[in-house]
């Protein structure tokens, strides 16, 4: 919400200073405490906050809408990319080491992305651009209604699997950590498939790839319900990841096509608000129930 806000000359500056604070906060989960865990995970959010929304407006500046699209389903496929190989790592480093020593493993990765930080480019923005794009004007706006509705159809599923999908095939399989951390590489193929197919032949019309997510999604999640075996468990999270490969990308195309490139910072900072929040809202409700 504070990034929709801020001019692109100050918020390359806070992108920058939330690169810094992110790679210091990440190595300090190894020595976390019951208290704590709470404090930098929410500092860790934060910064997330000012990190995400600038890298996909950043990735949407190329001004032909082919080559635009083009390229923002490939950022997407790096992010599945990242999504399979991390799981996988952390399925080998789980076999020698615990939970907390793998932070230190992966802390290279915000060390790395400090590095990448100041290169990454920032629109052009007048003070009347910033005024021009109130909070109203962005959730008005058909293409935005349209990238939330398609994003929040699959993200309540995939909050509630990133929550308790390891949970649950632990506590009803008894498979160990690292068994877990292959089922969700599982998962993470199929959206990297997903997202590979959205950035060789970018969607013309988005509607029909939205309506099959939704009917991939219903039909996953139908069998994780319906049955109790590991198998079926792993063919659902197979099913699963291909709506999580596509609705994403398709939601960022959205917002790209219904927004002058001054604007999309609002938009996009707007947007991974909606999904922050779903984030907030279905892992608290469904604990709850859990519980």
């Amino acid at each position: 919400m504070l990034n929709s806000r801020l001019r692109a000359c100050r918020r390359k500056t806070v992108f920058i200073a939330s690169s810094a604070l992110y790679a210091i906060v990440f190595p300090l989960f190894w020595l976390s405490s019951p208290l704590t865990i709470w404090i930098l995970s929410a500092v860790a959010g934060f910064v997330l906050g000012f990190l995400m929304p600038n890298v996909i407006t950043s990735a949407s500046l190329l001004p032909d809408r082919r080559a635009r699209e083009r390229l923002l389903n490939i950022y997407t496929l790096s992010l599945s990319i990242s999504l399979i190989l991390g799981p996988a790592i952390e399925s080998l480093i789980l076999k020698y080491y615990g939970l907390r020593e793998s932070f230190l493993f992966f802390t290279v990765f915000p060390i790395l992305a400090l590095t990448i930080a100041p290169f990454v480019r920032f629109p052009e923005e007048s003070a009347e651009d910033i005024a021009a794009v109130s909070t109203s004007t962005v959730i008005s706006n058909p293409g935005f209604i349209a990238a939330v509705l398609n994003i929040a159809t699959y993200n309540v599923v995939f909050s509630f699997l990133m929550a308790f999908g390891g949970i649950y095939a632990r506590d009803s399989f008894g498979i160990s950590y690292s068994m877990v951390e292959i089922l969700f590489s599982l998962f993470f193929v199929t959206s990297f498939l997903g997202r590979l197919y959205l950035s060789i032949r970018p969607a013309e019309r988005l509607w029909p790839y939205m309506a099959s997510a939704v009917t991939m999604t219903v039909a996953g999640i139908l069998l994780i319900v319906l049955t109790n075996n590991p198998l079926i468990y792993a063919v659902a999270l197979l099913i699963l990841g291909i709506p999580h490969g596509t609705t994403y990308p398709l939601s960022v195309v959205s917002i790209s096509r219904a927004f002058k490139p001054q604007y999309r910072n609002a938009a996009n900072s707007l947007f991974f608000s909606f999904m922050m929040l779903i984030g907030i809202i279905t892992p608290t409700i469904t604990g709850y129930i859990a519980t």
